[in-house]
């Protein structure tokens, strides 16, 4: 399947798992639905890897290491945002991840002196946020001001992680192994997170479980793992702005999440938002496939 395509289907199902996550907010902390997120990737993965006869051991422990710190924390940010901030601010906030992404990749262009990224793709990539802008139309107050910070920093630390899940593609590690550890870095960052709350309060514990609730938890945690997967092939196979930019399409599913869902109104704001989401992505696609330089072939190397 194509990275673009492998992208689109990945940003649906991101956008239908930050529903659950804001649903699961009123019955959990961050930390623990990070936590349960990651355990059900941990298990679902293993038996997969188990099943098929394949192995978890890799040659780069460090990259992976580096690659679940930022993402995990970026993740335990973004489900705090989310249940502290309207739905529609926190997910602008995380979405800038594309714009530091494009500023990481300029930056590092520039002081190495040798990389060049296609300013056109830039420019498509800022396009795009412009559209997650007039699409969320966020709003802060002072009181939201530390969770806003909270969901700025999630989309930094988001761009870190792409960019490291790049480089693990590169470097031959297959999808599983890197969502394994990534989901077993969740499992640990999520308990100690709640750990350190409970030491701190002695009021805050683990909350108990309810049907509706199991439900919510084992669905982040599936749809999670899935979008996961496909967004690491994406990344491991495309080009990383073009990948970054057909992110956007995860706002154009959220908006329409929210005014099915939750009946949120459509504006002339919010549709002309849209329409320059998707150019934006389509824009990308165009770019990718008309690519000069000769594309280096990623495989897939898998034991």
């Amino acid at each position: 399947m194509p990275a673009p395509l492998l992208m689109v289907i990945a940003t649906f199902l991101f956008a239908t798992m930050g529903v659950c996550v804001k649903l699961a907010s009123e019955f959990y902390l961050a930390g623990e639905i990070v936590m349960y997120r990651g355990m059900v990737g941990v298990l679902m993965l293993g038996a997969v890897t188990l099943v098929q006869g394949k192995t978890l051991r890799t040659a780069v422990p460090a990259m992976h290491f580096w690659r679940s710190l930022s993402g995990v924390i970026a993740l335990s940010l973004w489900f705090y945002a989310i249940g502290k901030l309207p739905l529609a601010t926190a997910m602008t906030l995380n979405y800038m991840s594309s714009v530091w992404m494009a500023l990481f990749l300029i930056g590092g262009g520039v002081l190495l002196g040798s990389a060049r990224v296609d300013s056109r793709l830039v420019a498509a990539v800022l396009l795009g946020f412009v559209g997650v802008a007039m699409v969320l139309r966020p709003t802060l107050d002072q009181q939201q001001l530390w969770y806003a910070l909270a969901g700025l920093l999630s989309g930094m630390l988001s761009a870190l992680a792409y960019l490291q899940v790049t480089a693990l593609g590169r470097a031959g590690e297959p999808e599983y192994r890197i969502v394994f550890y990534f989901s077993l870095g969740g499992v640990t960052a999520g308990a100690l997170t709640t750990l350190t709350l409970k030491l701190a309060d002695e009021q805050v514990t683990l909350h108990g479980h309810h049907p509706y609730g199991v439900a919510l938890l084992l669905a982040v945690g599936l749809l999670a793992t899935a979008a996961q997967l496909m967004m690491t092939r994406a990344y491991g196979r495309g080009k990383t702005l073009v990948i970054a930019c057909l992110q956007y399409l995860g706002i154009v599913f959220s908006f329409a999440y929210g005014a099915l869902l939750f009946r949120d109104p459509l504006t002339g704001w919010a549709l002309a938002g849209m329409a320059l989401i998707i150019c934006a992505g389509l824009a990308a696609t165009w770019l990718r496939a008309g690519s000069t330089p000769k594309q280096v072939q990623h495989t897939v190397n898998e034991p």
